[in-house]
């Protein structure tokens, strides 16, 4: 009995050790990639914030790039510039985009940028019944060697839930991606739902 006792003590030890490494280490990750991220938009940031004329054509770089399109919004609508944000990305695609790429590069995720990404389809769902609708606009993406999931191809990517009325660049809560979820394997259709279904809906 003590012996069944100490090797559970002991497991439960390690799990608890595991845990705590992996707080740590998934911290420090997140902490360095919010430090690239803002390197990606420094010049910007420091433009903005001495008070310097801002064009258009100085902020389109920024916007033009999946990852830093967010940030980029985020910044011009914060200090007072939101008319400088680009209209041709003032879209909610546009916007899904940039929030779906920057939920991929967590550490906890894909841990990196796609190399290619490409919008397939809305998919709608009638969330309960009566003719209230949500949206989550699908795409798929893919990663080149040497990174560990280039073998799995095209993932899919979904983004939501939206409304009729949403804006761009609101927080779509629902950004997931399964890495398991192969355009081969699942429908837009079908993921969409699990999404729904699985994050959406339990959030």
């Amino acid at each position: 009995m003590n012996t069944v006792l100490t090797i559970i003590g002991i497991l439960i030890t390690l799990i608890v050790i595991f845990a705590i490494y992996r707080y740590f280490r998934v911290s420090y990750q997140s902490k360095k990639l919010n430090e690239k991220r803002f390197e990606r938009v420094r010049a910007l940031y420091e433009k903005i914030g001495s008070g310097q004329p801002l064009s258009r054509d100085e902020v389109m770089p920024y916007v033009e790039i999946a990852t830093t399109r967010q940030l980029t919004y985020d910044l011009l609508v914060n200090s007072g510039k939101k008319d400088l944000f680009p209209q041709e990305y003032y879209t909610l695609l546009k916007s899904a985009e940039s929030q779906l790429v920057n939920w991929l590069e967590f550490p906890t995720e894909l841990d990196a940028c796609p190399d290619q990404i490409e919008h397939i389809k809305r998919v709608t769902i009638d969330f309960d019944g009566k003719g209230n609708l949500v949206h989550y606009e699908v795409f798929r993406y893919r990663v080149h060697e040497p990174h560990w999931a280039a073998d799995s191809g095209w993932i899919w990517g979904v983004v939501g839930p939206y409304f009729n009325d949403s804006e761009p660049y609101a927080h779509a809560r629902a950004t997931f991606s399964r890495v398991s979820s192969t355009i081969d394997k699942i429908s837009a259709e079908e993921e969409a739902r699990w999404v729904h279904d699985n994050i959406a809906m339990r959030r």
